[in-house]
C-alpha cells in the first residue's frame, strides 16, 4: 500500500517519508520541484498535476497520503483522491481551525477549507492541528549570529510550542496504525514556555549570552510587516498579548497519543545550535 508524502522538502514531510521508508513501507515523495529532492535510494519523486484527470492518474495505486494543507488545490485533490481510491489522508492542518471564528480568520479559514474539502468527499481523514513550532525560533538566527539582542514585544508570552519531529512521529503513527485513524487532534509540546525561556535555552546551547530587548507592539508590527502579511502579524501579536497573562494550555502530545515523552524546546535548541553559530 503506497503512501504519498507531500511537502517532502519540509522537515515534517521528510521525516515522515524517511521513517516509513526505513520500516520497509512503500512510499512516494511529492514536491513542487522533485529534482531538488535528495531522497534515499528506492523512493520515487513526483509532482502533482493541477487538473483533475491528470491528478487522478498520478494518485493511481496510492492508498494513503500525508498532505500539507493547500486551499487552492484542496477541492481538486479531494475529488481526485476519492476517484483514485485513496483510502486515508493524514492532513497537516493548524490549531487556528479551533477558533470559533476560524472562517473569518485568514489562517484558520485556509486550513478549514482543506478540512472541509476532504470531508465533502467522505474521505477517511486523520487531521493534525499543531500550534506553534519550536522551529519558529529560526527567525532569530540573524540577530544571534550577529551578536545582536533579540527584540520582542512580548518576551514573557508562553506558548506550548511543538517540536516538528513530534508531529512527524504522530503522523507516522496515524499512517501505520488504527488508533489515530479518523481522529482530529490538536497538538502541542509538553508545556508552555515563554520566549524569554526559549532564548535562555538557546543561549545555553550556543554557549553565549543572548540579550533580549523589549520593544513596543507598534515597533514589532513595523518589523514583522516586512516579511509577513498583516493578518498574520495581527494574529501573532494578539496571541502573544493574551498568552503573556494566560500561558497556553498544552493539548495532545506524543506522550498522550503515543506514550512517548514529548521533545522539549531545550532539546530542539541543542539539535539546532550550529545554525545559530555554535561551534
Amino acid at each position: 500500500m503506497t503512501t504519498l508524502v507531500t511537502g517532502a522538502r519540509g522537515q515534517i514531510g521528510r521525516a515522515v517519508l524517511t521513517t516509513l521508508h526505513a520500516r520497509g513501507l512503500p512510499v512516494r515523495a511529492a514536491s513542487k520541484d522533485p529534482s531538488a529532492l535528495d531522497l534515499p535510494a528506492g523512493i520515487e519523486a513526483t509532482t502533482l498535476p493541477e487538473d483533475l484527470e491528470s491528478l487522478t492518474a498520478a494518485l493511481k495505486d496510492v492508498r494513503q497520503v500525508f498532505l500539507y494543507a493547500n486551499p487552492a488545490a484542496a477541492g481538486t485533490f479531494a475529488q481526485a483522491a476519492a476517484a483514485a481510491g485513496v483510502e486515508h489522508v493524514v492532513l497537516l492542518s493548524s490549531s487556528a481551525v479551533n477558533d470559533p471564528n476560524a472562517a473569518a480568520n485568514p489562517i484558520g479559514a485556509s486550513h478549514l477549507a482543506v478540512e472541509n474539502a476532504l470531508a465533502a468527499v467522505n474521505l477517511a481523514t486523520t487531521t493534525l492541528r499543531p500550534g506553534g513550532f519550536d522551529s519558529n525560533a529560526f527567525g532569530w538566527i540573524a540577530a544571534v549570529s550577529a551578536g545582536e539582542p533579540i527584540q520582542h514585544a512580548y518576551p514573557d508570552a508562553a506558548l506550548a510550542m511543538i517540536h516538528p519531529l513530534d508531529i512527524a512521529d504522530i503522523a507516522v503513527a496515524a499512517l501505520t496504525g488504527d488508533e489515530l485513524r479518523g481522529r482530529t487532534v490538536t497538538l502541542t509540546g509538553p508545556a508552555a514556555i515563554s520566549f524569554r525561556a526559549q532564548i535562555g535555552h538557546l543561549a545555553e546551547a550556543v554557549g553565549r549570552e543572548i540579550p533580549i530587548t523589549t520593544i513596543t507592539p507598534a515597533e514589532a508590527e513595523a518589523q514583522m510587516s516586512g516579511t509577513m502579511p498583516p493578518y498574520i502579524v495581527n494574529a501573532l501579536l494578539q496571541t502573544w498579548a493574551r498568552t503573556t497573562d494566560q500561558p497556553e494550555t498544552p493539548a495532545d502530545t506524543t506522550e498522550t497519543l503515543l506514550g512517548v515523552p514529548a521533545r522539549t524546546f531545550a532539546q530542539w535548541a541543542r539539535e539546532n545550535a550550529p545554525a545559530f553559530g555554535a561551534a
